[in-house]
């Protein structure tokens, strides 16, 4: 579970604008929900904020809810100017991050 995929072009034209496409494997337990066989509510569990930086610098920043499904989809775009890297980091109740990370270069 909580297994992070990001797509992100390796060669970004000078000026482009490409999205950037991320998936996690995740359950998203909103807490409202209750064990069958005993009756009790399953905790919340979800991912609560997920963060893209290039080099350092906040590029996509979004905050999570219940409301979400499992196994959160997130897009946005970006526009580099230079090469860099591109940090993703999801975090769940709790504090657990879960991080992956993608170079690209812009040409």
């Amino acid at each position: 579970m909580s297994r992070p995929r990001v797509r992100v072009p390796r060669k970004i034209k000078k000026g482009d604008t490409v999205t950037i496409k991320t998936l996690i494997a995740h359950k998203m337990e909103t807490g409202v929900r209750r064990n069958k066989k005993t009756g009790k509510l399953i905790p919340r569990k979800i991912i609560n904020s997920f963060e893209a930086k290039i080099d350092g610098k906040t590029v996509f920043k979004a905050a999570l809810h219940p409301a979400v499904s499992s196994n959160p989809y997130i897009s946005f775009a970006i526009s580099p100017k230079k090469s860099g890297k591109i940090d993703f980091v999801w975090t769940e109740d709790g504090g657990k991050t879960f991080t992956k990370s993608a170079k690209f270069t812009v040409a």
